[in-house]
């Protein structure tokens, strides 16, 4: 899978912020391994502040814990990158912001930190409407550190705007 570039991930960008005023949604993001990069490209495009309500950049574990309410058990049981996590994660996000729709990330970008189980470029991203199902998908994504996460920016945009349906 190739990288997307700055300009396709502002394009993403754009799209997913019509969709989202013209259905009244406001996004919030939950970034570990992005580190901020999805809620910096929302908030690249002009009158995002319409759509856009907050990003947290929740990396240790003691963040995720504090910003998005993620279980000691979960992290202890599951580790930081799993379906279970990055499920606590989107849910926390809704409950500590006045978004509608939100977006979590937990992966390993790499170069180093992964296992035979967590291999670099594993990503899990979460979505979930207010008062809906969270929904998240496992992703391998190939490349350096920087590719890993502009791979995952372009799949969790994607999937904010299938959910912004």
């Amino acid at each position: 899978m190739r990288s997307p570039s700055d300009d396709e991930l502002r394009q993403l960008a754009e799209h997913l912020g019509e969709r989202l005023l013209a259905r009244h949604h406001r996004l919030v993001t939950a970034e570990s391994c992005t580190g901020g990069w999805i809620a910096k490209t929302v908030t690249d495009i002009a009158g995002s502040s319409a759509w856009f309500d907050c990003g947290m950049a929740a990396y240790s574990y003691e963040a995720k814990q504090a910003l998005l309410g993620v279980r000691p058990e979960t992290l202890e049981t599951h580790g930081a990158v799993s379906r279970e996590t990055v499920i606590e994660m989107v849910s926390g996000a809704l409950v500590n912001s006045g978004a509608s729709i939100a977006v979590a990330v937990t992966g390993i970008a790499g170069p180093g930190g992964g296992s035979e189980d967590k291999p670099v470029g594993m990503v899990w991203i979460g979505w979930k409407r207010r008062g809906g199902y969270a929904k998240a998908e496992t992703f391998s994504f190939a490349g350096d550190r920087d590719a890993v996460r502009r791979q995952t920016v372009e799949a969790a945009l994607r999937g904010l705007d299938v959910l912004a349906g």
